[in-house]
């Protein structure tokens, strides 16, 4: 029975390592041994700001929506919007973007955005923002990436404008997306309130949209970033130290046990994603960027970015909204409640 639950044991370790969600991941054939121990992911669990919680007012996603893409034709995106219900149509609100949108609003995944936002909107610790969770390209004929068939890689145009290092993808978001929502909402033209975030591949597609359209966007959420060599994200921080530094605000998550660069039995730091993602903290930093970062212990996935999550908004968003520091201020000491409805 020992022997059994060793090997048990063994193969469960190997189908998580399995379970990357950049658009190459790593056999498990190329890897060296993992530590000692229990799985890397085991010690995750989230807080309280990723539920729903009672009195807390609930924000809708309305969608999906599609449109058609000029930056790459053929395609479409389609996309979701989460609408809280602070929103005023009266007052401009701020926006925050999620790549891989179907992992990001999943209600039974492991980042549940629209939950943070709902929480954190309420107790003012982030602005009221419009949300949106958008999908990568697809040919109409293609199938939706979803929870239960994947991310998207393989079957839709995912992997070449996440990862690819031009402003084809950024053309998508600023071009294409940006003036529906302009129709919709009353949305901040200040790049100040937009904030654009994703997970691996998503993750350095969100840093690149920042990174070539810095008067759009000022605020990214990276969650175990693919600044790897899968179509030149390793040449990220080299391409940082040689730019004029842009007016941007970063925040890094990732973990000692992501993707470790081994690669048919050999080890190519250009595709290790925890030592990329080092590189890029240390780059920044030394540009001296707005600039905050968290390592963990974590397999690449989603389940210590889940966690983090809220903290990174918190701090992405963290001087976004006016402060009153008048006792006085019944309002500004009070939870946020829903908009008044116009008669």
């Amino acid at each position: 029975m020992k022997v059994r639950s060793r090997l048990l044991g063994s193969i469960w370790c190997i189908a998580l390592l399995c379970a990357a969600l950049g658009s190459t991941s790593v056999s498990a054939q190329s890897r060296p041994p993992m530590p000692p121990g229990p799985s890397p992911d085991s010690q995750y669990r989230l807080s309280p700001d990723s539920y729903p919680q009672e009195g807390v007012p609930k924000g809708v996603i309305k969608g999906p929506y599609t449109i058609p893409s000029k930056a790459y034709p053929g395609t479409q995106h389609t996309y979701w919007v989460y609408v809280p219900a602070q929103y005023d149509p009266a007052v401009p609100a701020s926006l925050m973007i999620f790549q891989d949108g179907q992992a990001f609003k999943d209600e039974h995944g492991d980042m549940r955005a629209h939950n943070i936002m709902d929480n954190l909107i309420y107790r003012r610790e982030i602005p009221v923002m419009i949300g949106v969770f958008i999908n990568p390209g697809r040919t109409p004929e293609q199938p939706e990436p979803s929870p239960k068939i994947g991310w998207g890689d393989g079957f839709t145009n995912r992997g070449v404008e996440y990862n690819s290092l031009d402003d084809k993808y950024a053309r998508v978001i600023t071009e294409e997306l940006m003036p529906e929502l302009y129709k919709e909402y009353n949305i901040s033209k200040d790049p100040e309130q937009h904030g654009i975030g994703g997970s691996s591949s998503g993750a350095i597609a969100a840093f690149t949209v920042a990174w070539e359209r810095p008067n759009h966007f000022r605020k990214v959420l990276s969650n175990v970033g693919s600044f790897t060599n899968i179509r030149g994200g390793h040449k990220y921080p080299d391409i940082i130290l040689a730019s004029k530094k842009k007016p941007i605000r970063i925040f890094l998550c990732d973990g000692r046990n992501d993707n470790r660069g081994w690669r048919n039995g050999a080890y190519d730091e250009t595709w290790d994603w925890f030592y990329q993602n080092v590189r890029m903290q240390k780059a920044l930093t030394k540009k001296g960027y707005d600039l905050n970062f968290t390592w963990s212990m974590n397999l690449h996935g989603q389940r210590f970015g889940g966690v983090a999550m809220p903290e990174m908004m918190r701090w992405l968003w963290r001087d976004a909204s006016p402060v009153s520091t008048d006792p006085n201020d019944m309002v500004e000491r009070s939870f946020r409640q829903p908009a008044t409805p116009k008669q």
